[in-house]
């Protein structure tokens, strides 16, 4: 017959346990220890955006000018200008309305590429890499590319693909204020599809193979199992490819620059180049960072509600 005795305690807890010594718990330990790790990161963080937004913020309610003149405080009246101002609201109804068109294509065409690649089973890499490829050049790339396609009018290739099928050329892709947004989209559409597409396709494949198999045994067909399985377990990717596809499209000026300038007459200027159009050409730098502040309380607004709204449907769809 054998006896166990307990063991002693260790000298370290004796002492942390020992009347009158304060105890210091591993939880703090690792909370100094790990501001000692993010510090660097806090103070770069500090330095490149928090100090920047600050300033801005303060310089928007001032008449600081490029040139280093002005600066006296006017507190809240370049908002109450830029409210009041019609090419504000113009461009942002602009930009607005190039996230309406851009965003419903980019989301579909996304899902589709997705469901094809994810059913080919032959040379599946090559149709992964020419789908993704245009994400990864530069914008300044496409739109130049773009432009010689279907610039100058009569003479670009898209006027030449018409003049071959027999349909009138001479259509003005980027002088008309009918074509010249669609244009636009059209060339957001074909360069950043594939970033949708990726996320797609990585949603595809964390479908568990078992829930088709399942189908396929109740005699589900094709478009059974893609409306009842498919489509509800990528609603939270689409909920994610939507909020990121909105902010990326209201933060539209590169294409624009490029491709248009704005014009015709101002109908594709998206609201960030009205502020750099009133801070480096107008040199109104308090002006331009009042619109610009505006133009962010809208995008943290719209990027707060959307989670709000899916979350309250998730939730509504698990009663």
């Amino acid at each position: 017959m054998t006896t166990t005795t307990a063991a002693p305690p260790s000298p370290v807890n004796k002492r942390a346990t020992a009347p009158g010594r304060p105890v210091r718990s591993v939880h703090r330990k690792w909370t100094e220890h790990g501001l000692v790790f993010v510090a660097p990161f806090l103070v770069v963080y500090a330095m490149f955006l928090i100090w920047p937004l600050l300033s801005g913020l303060g310089m928007s309610m001032t008449s600081e000018n490029i040139t280093g003149t002005g600066g006296e405080f006017v507190g809240l009246d370049n908002y109450a200008e830029a409210v009041a101002d019609p090419d504000v609201w113009s461009s942002l109804w602009n930009t607005v309305w190039f996230t309406v068109l851009s965003t419903v294509p980019l989301v579909l065409v996304g899902l589709g590429l997705a469901l094809l690649s994810h059913q080919l089973r032959v040379v599946q890499w090559l149709w992964r890499l020419s789908w993704f490829a245009p994400f990864l050049l530069p914008s300044g790339v496409v739109c130049l590319l773009f432009a010689q396609m279907i610039f100058p009018s009569g003479f670009g290739l898209a006027d030449q693909m018409l003049a071959a099928v027999g349909l009138e050329p001479g259509i003005g892709w980027l002088s008309e204020e009918r074509y010249a947004m669609l244009s636009i989209v059209a060339t957001t559409v074909w360069w950043t599809v594939g970033f949708n597409f990726l996320l797609y396709l990585a949603a595809l494949q964390a479908i568990p193979v078992h829930l088709y198999e399942a189908a396929e045994l109740d005699g589900a067909g094709a478009w059974n199992r893609l409306w009842h399985i498919t489509l509800p377990m990528l609603r939270r990717t689409t909920g994610l490819v939507v909020v990121l596809q909105v902010l990326a499209s209201l933060k539209i000026f590169d294409q624009v620059y490029i491709m248009t300038g704005g014009g015709p007459d101002e109908s594709t200027r998206p609201i960030l180049q009205y502020v750099y159009q009133q801070g480096f050409t107008g040199y109104r730098i308090g002006y331009a960072s009042a619109v610009s502040y505006i133009f962010f309380a809208l995008i943290l607004i719209v990027s707060l509600v959307q989670p709000m709204l899916s979350r309250r449907r998730a939730e509504e769809a698990a009663k």
